[in-house]
This record gives C-alpha cells, structure tokens and sequence, in this order.
C-alpha cells in the first residue's frame, strides 16, 4: 500500500496494480482516500486500504485487470449499501448494482462464454471470476 505522511503523496508503483493500469482520476481517488484514512485510523494501513477500495467503487467498477468509471455514481453491491459492518458478500469491483443490460455488456466485452443464458447473480460472479483471471494474468506477465 502507499506510503503516507505530510509530504507524501502516493507514487503510481506504490498503488495496488490494478490501479496502476487504470486513469489517474481511480488512482488520484484511491490515493486521497488512502492517505485521508491513515491518518484517520492510526496508519491501520488495512483498513485505509478498505476504505480507499470502498470509495473508489463509488465511481469506478473493476473491468478485467483495470478500473473504468461506472455509469452511475452509488454503492456497488448490497455490501457497500450497509456499510464496512456488513455481512453481505462483496462483489469484488463488480457493479453488482447495474442492470442486467450493463454486466452483460460488460460480460461481453471480456468474452465470458454463456452469458446470453445467465442470471443477472451469474453474471456478476461470472465477471468476478473473469476479473480475477485478468488481473492473475496481468501481474504474471
């Protein structure tokens, strides 16, 4: 995670690498956030990596191995609905929340085989599991 302080401002390799792959608006919104929240959480540099990765879904959902902005600003999933408490499962930086039109675009867009066929709940985790393909693929080489 990013290194923090009064004269620290988060460099591009220090951010986490799917951010590094995407437009400097979703790093320049993790970054901010990151450091807002050290300082706020003691350097629970854990937690200021939720609450970096919380704000950034907020405009940004994970396409592949980058960041794009959403359609629509709002929580992504019934997880960001409730807040850092809750017990719903995350959709990993899938906008579980778009329509069914939106992630099958998107579905599309990553090639995901099927997806004329799927729920909009399968579509969402077919996406996950395509994400995490990616940016797997994209660290390794």
């Amino acid at each position: 995670m990013p290194k923090t302080g009064k004269n620290h401002h988060a460099r591009k390799d220090e951010l986490p690498s799917t951010l590094q792959r995407s437009e400097q608006k979703a790093q320049d919104t993790f970054a901010k956030t990151y450091d807002s929240a050290m300082e706020s959480y003691d350097d629970d540099s854990s937690r200021a990596a939720r609450t970096a990765f919380a704000s950034l879904k907020h405009s940004y959902e994970k396409v592949g191995d980058h960041w794009e902005p959403k359609e629509e600003r709002g929580p992504s999933d019934a997880h960001a609905e409730e807040g850092i408490d809750s017990t719903k499962p995350t959709a990993g930086g899938v906008d579980a929340n778009a329509s069914k039109a939106h992630l099958y675009q998107r579905a599309q867009q990553l090639g995901i085989k099927g997806r004329s066929k799927m729920t909009k709940d399968e579509l969402v985790q077919a996406l996950q599991k395509a994400n995490d393909a990616a940016t797997r693929k994209a660290r390794e080489g």
